[in-house]
């Protein structure tokens, strides 16, 4: 399908007809994407968009497990480079 170009102030447009458009689910905004001198035009996705699918699948596949043991355990130095003073030190 060609499509004119046409001038708005120093821009250029293109009308999109409504079969496409209601075919590509485009909204009020879009995604331009340049690669290789094509441009992409696509429907603005939210923000982590599909992230709860995601991590569903992860959790059925057995994915979801922590990758910092540091974080979940605390640093191995914590306990083993320290001299933590007994409770009966304490105690006076």
């Amino acid at each position: 399908m060609k499509a004119p170009l046409i001038r708005i102030g120093n821009s250029r447009g293109i009308r999109i007809p409504k079969p496409l458009i209601d075919l590509c689910r485009l909204g009020d905004e879009v995604e331009l994407e340049v690669r290789n001198q094509e441009l992409t035009i696509r429907p603005l996705r939210a923000p982590r968009q599909g992230w709860d699918a995601a991590f569903g699948d992860m959790a059925s596949s057995g994915e979801d497990q922590p990758l910092d043991l540091v974080a979940e355990r605390g640093p191995a130095w914590d306990a083993e480079e320290w001299e933590w003073p007994s409770d009966d030190s304490t105690s006076s």
